[in-house]
């Protein structure tokens, strides 16, 4: 058969099935603050369902045990671990305005 005839196909590329951030024994709850920080930004933001593999259910249940561990202060609304360097004040090369009477 010629070449130019020949249907085009894909190449099969090999698939390897990553492995549930869940396990099945693992507790969704408040308390799990474990399970929970995987699932929660640098930031302190919540990641989303596509960042973290989760099942709609499984992301409404870690939502949820987030929002209970926060309002318990088991967990910050912001993580502050990165605190802003303040750099010295620079001293003005120009002097202050002076009034003309």
């Amino acid at each position: 058969m010629d070449k130019s005839k020949q249907p085009f196909h894909k190449p099969k590329r090999s698939f390897r099935r990553r492995l549930p951030p869940i396990g099945s024994g693992d507790r969704i709850d408040y308390r799990n603050m474990s399970l929970i920080s995987r699932f929660i930004s640098e930031q302190g933001k919540i990641l989303s369902r596509r960042v973290n593999r989760l099942t709609l259910k499984q992301q409404r249940l870690i939502t949820i045990a987030i929002k209970q561990a926060r309002i318990l202060s088991s967990l910050p609304f912001l993580n502050n671990e990165k605190q802003f360097e303040r750099t010295e004040s620079i001293p003005r090369t120009t002097s202050p305005r002076t009034r003309n009477k």
